[in-house]
């Protein structure tokens, strides 16, 4: 078991989400960071679908009940146990007792806590994500709160670590290659235009070249963007279509929503792009305020950029085994 001391409002248990009932008006949930759970999940020997907690508003403190291994990953930083502060992306063992604090990283929107065996939480529609507006999933549909008591699966390998944690290179540095740096503060998004963009003539090349601002009513839901309003040529009634996150849609007002791991099932929108899968990561560690710029991508770019995400996650699987058989067979 472990136990929530304090929690922020939205911190919600998540894995990689519900496939395959939007159909049905269910969305799929999930990790805002997916690229966050796998490795965490991966560092401390677990399936990579494992059941995790995000978090997203701070300070969250927990108190491990047994001996546990555990990593947190996505955060940058500010990360302590029994007031030692411990360095993210990185796996440690905690003895029954401890207490685990998060604080505000100092860049990043949210941080991802993995347990060894992960959270023992009933699977709902193939998922153990939280569908908040569903009120299923997760930590009985709703977010953490002081108090909870979240179970704790067996952990059958109990992994081996150094003394000094088993850590790995957090995804911004070991594909800084494939991930453009921010310019001058400006986070880039690649995105491919979508169905409706030559609805919207030169404000589609507008779309393209301003710089958005991620906008206060923004959730998991979907990001609202601020900027110059853009307008398709003319005025349309179109029937609702399916919608995935990373779907960029743009209501009347002029100011684009980029659908995001709630996403809505459907919607009437016209869409002007679709942020590339492998760039929704970075999306979803922007902050409220953070200003985007979106880069106009390619399938061929997509592809090649997924194939980077899949080389660096097997990378970190194969040496994370390697160092544990090795401990192991010192033992």
């Amino acid at each position: 078991m472990i136990e929530i001391l304090e929690s922020g409002p939205f911190n919600t248990v998540q894995d990689l989400g519900r496939p395959g009932y939007r159909d049905i008006g269910v969305s799929a949930s999930g990790a805002m960071d997916p690229l966050a759970v796998r490795i965490g999940n991966i560092l401390v020997g677990n399936d990579e679908n494992a059941a995790v907690i995000e978090v997203q508003t701070f300070p969250l403190r927990l108190r491990f009940e047994r001996r546990t291994v555990f990593a947190v990953t996505g955060a940058d930083g500010h990360v302590s146990l029994d007031g030692s502060e411990l360095i993210p992306w990185c796996a440690y063992t905690a003895e029954p007792g401890q207490i685990l604090q998060l604080q505000q990283p100092p860049r990043l929107a949210r941080a991802y806590i993995s347990v060894g065996g992960g959270l023992d939480i009933p699977v709902v529609m193939g998922s153990r994500s939280t569908s908040l507006r569903g009120g299923f999933g997760g930590n009985d549909g709703r977010p953490l709160a002081k108090g909870d008591r979240i179970a704790v699966g067996e952990d059958l390998e109990m992994a081996m670590l150094p003394p000094t944690g088993l850590a790995v290179v957090e995804p911004t540095v070991a594909l800084r290659e494939v991930f453009p740096a921010p310019v001058d503060g400006t986070l880039p998004i690649r995105a491919l235009p979508a169905g409706e963009h030559d609805l919207f003539a030169g404000d589609g090349e507008a779309f393209w070249s301003q710089t958005w601002k991620i906008s206060s009513r923004s959730d998991r839901t979907g990001y609202r963007l601020s900027g110059e309003p853009i307008t398709p040529t003319a005025s349309i009634e179109m029937r609702s279509h399916g919608v995935v996150p990373g779907v960029i849609q743009v209501p009347p007002g002029g100011e684009p929503i980029v659908q995001m791991s709630d996403a809505n099932t459907a919607g009437g929108y016209p869409k002007i792009a679709g942020v590339i899968e492998c760039d929704l990561w970075r999306l979803g560690q922007a902050r409220i305020g953070t200003r985007l710029k979106f880069v106009r991508s390619t399938h061929a770019e997509a592809r090649r950029v997924e194939q980077a995400v899949a080389r660096y996650v097997e990378d970190v699987r194969q040496t994370s085994g390697m160092v544990k058989r090795a401990l192991k067979a010192m033992a």
